[in-house]
């Protein structure tokens, strides 16, 4: 858990639909985040992070990109969970948390996962820090997303 009071826990709402998740080719979809921190995941905790559009996937992973990366797909899932926390539209959610984490202080973003884990959410839909109309979504527990179609190819020039 991260220092500090947690911020208050918005209301859970149900929420089932597509979601889109960029990997590298031939990996698996329903596969948790490889880091082992990550925005709103901190060490052995489980994390998946996906996007209600293929535009969104493609945006939230443009900070990651290399040069000498293997090739990339946005894979189609389908989302069936009881729980999201809405997090979309709150400014703190959006920080920039790898130079703090890098310099051995808590990610602030914690803060929002673990209010909203605490709070019994299965995942958080947030808004995308360069582009807010979109939105992404961290899944918190296994077993709520199936592939719900075949790859697509990722788009060139990201």
């Amino acid at each position: 858990m991260t220092g500090g009071p947690a911020p208050e826990a918005p209301p859970l709402l149900p929420h089932a639909g597509p979601l889109f998740r960029a990997i590298f080719r031939g990996a698996d979809p329903l596969a948790p985040a490889s880091a082992p921190e990550g925005r709103f995941h901190q060490s052995g905790q489980f994390a998946l992070y996906a996007s209600l559009t293929p535009e969104g996937c493609a945006v939230a992973i443009r900070r990651y990109l290399r040069a000498d990366d293997p090739p990339r797909e946005i894979v189609p899932l389908q989302l069936a969970a009881a729980r999201l926390a809405d997090l979309r539209g709150q400014p703190g959610v959006s920080a920039v948390w790898q130079d703090l984490r890098a310099a051995g202080v808590p990610s602030p973003t914690w803060a929002f996962s673990d209010a909203a884990r605490a709070a019994g959410a299965e995942g958080m839909l947030y808004s995308s820090r360069s582009r807010p109309e979109l939105t992404h979504v961290v899944i918190f527990r296994p077993g709520l997303l199936r592939q719900a179609g075949p790859p697509r190819p990722f788009p060139a020039g990201l």
